[in-house]
């Protein structure tokens, strides 16, 4: 065989990691279509042997060998497209099984382009993609900037791994935490969950094994430097450090920071939470567009239902309401002022024992409570009931800081 044939194949076998006896038959394979091309009308009487220690190959008709100077030419040619093949397909499969145990990491490229809906990451040996869904809107790509982001997903397609980036994964705070604080690296201090909503606000929860450990202050660092290298990591967004607890209450309290609530009702059948606050932490607890009470929602994973105090109406205390009535209402499932002013007089008609004057009665009392003189202006303090459905929690792992100086639950 061409020396320089068997040195290619050895070097194929030896540092691309491809057994010795899937690429001979590789070869033989492809030998055989290349002699079916040559050899048309002989096609079913030849047959390729290859030795597996010197890779010598030998053509065989009717079971004889046989030497045939085109077959030289053939057998050269095809080898070279073979180990050409196969050359390409290890280094796929390398790049695919590297990038796959480095799925939930994070890596580092150089943008290679900005296209309208990706950004194309070089990575070295491969290229990342970094989709327009994945893309924190606070980040700026420009072709040749360094970028660090977390592997989501790397798949194989016939081009080779596609490898999936992400700057806007919760994953991505949890690493850089992992990354700067050495306390979370020694497991010490250990992320229990983070909810992001990437380019505005992340929230994470953190638990010490120790309790000579600060968790909070492990991962703020001295004067909030830790926390403030991650901020600056990702674009300026903010951080709440929520100190994690094994007492639902006490988490939702923590994950609902920096508002402070009056009362937490807990339907642990339901996982779902009616939180109380005072009217003038109404605001603060839902944030804006709701962003604080449904971020919190996401990292307890419960369905955090928020009001103010002044949104605590009795049904008792309706025009119209007697025991009996309110125990009707009850038993049909209207057990707040918010259910009867969702509901219109046809729906309370259906009730058993209400007739059509007690249930316009009724509604009228609703509303009219709801605007009562008494109660703050109802563009303010009377703001709409934040409800909102929890998401799966993150992953245990997901974690993040806020600065020294920070009050715990405040954003960094």
């Amino acid at each position: 065989m061409n020396p320089e044939i068997f040195s290619s194949i050895e070097y194929i076998v030896k540092e691309r990691g491809i057994q010795r006896e899937v690429l001979i038959e590789a070869l033989r394979q492809a030998l055989i279509s290349a002699c079916r091309k040559t050899y048309n009308n002989e096609t079913e009487n030849f047959d390729i042997q290859i030795d597996a220690r010197t890779f010598q190959i030998q053509l065989l008709k009717n079971g004889e060998p046989i030497h045939d100077p085109d077959f030289g030419r053939i057998a050269a040619q095809t080898a070279k497209q073979v180990i050409i093949q196969k050359i390409r397909e290890a280094e796929r499969e390398t790049i695919y099984g590297d990038y796959n145990r480095r799925q939930g990491d994070i890596v580092t490229g150089t943008i290679h382009r900005v296209e309208k809906k990706a950004v194309i990451v070089d990575l070295g040996k491969a290229e990342g993609i970094l989709p327009a869904r994945e893309q924190n809107p606070m980040d700026e790509y420009r072709q040749g900037h360094p970028i660090r982001a977390y592997v989501v997903e790397v798949k194989k397609t016939p081009k080779g791994p596609e490898i999936i980036l992400s700057r806007a994964h919760p994953g991505l705070v949890v690493k850089l935490f992992e990354m700067e604080v050495p306390e979370i690296h020694d497991g010490i201090v250990t992320i229990k969950g983070a909810a992001r909503e990437a380019g505005s606000r992340t929230k994470i929860a953190v638990h010490s094994s120790d309790d000579k450990i600060d968790c909070v202050g492990s991962c703020v660092g001295i004067r909030g430097q830790r926390v403030k290298n991650i901020v600056y990591e990702i674009g300026g967004e903010k951080v709440d450090i929520i100190r994690y607890s094994d007492d639902i209450e006490t988490y939702i309290r923590n994950a609902m920071a920096p508002a402070e609530l009056s009362e937490v009702r807990l339907n642990r059948k339901d996982q779902a939470a009616e939180i109380l606050v005072a009217d003038e932490q109404l605001s603060l607890s839902i944030g804006k567009k709701g962003q604080n009470v449904r971020l919190a929602s996401k990292l307890v994973g419960w369905k955090l239902d928020v009001r103010s105090m002044s949104q605590r109406i009795p049904l008792s205390s309706l025009d119209g309401v007697g025991e009996k009535v309110e125990a009707q209402l009850r038993e049909a499932g209207i057990t707040a002022l918010k259910d009867l002013l969702k509901s219109t007089p046809e729906d309370l008609t259906k009730i058993p024992g209400i007739g059509e004057k007690t249930a316009e009665k009724i509604i009228a009392a609703a509303h009219k409570a709801l605007l009562a003189p008494e109660k703050k202006a109802a563009s303010s303090d009377l703001l709409p009931v934040a409800e909102v459905s929890a998401e799966p929690p993150a992953p245990e792992g997901d974690s993040q800081a806020a600065p020294e100086g920070t009050k715990e639950g405040e954003s960094a």
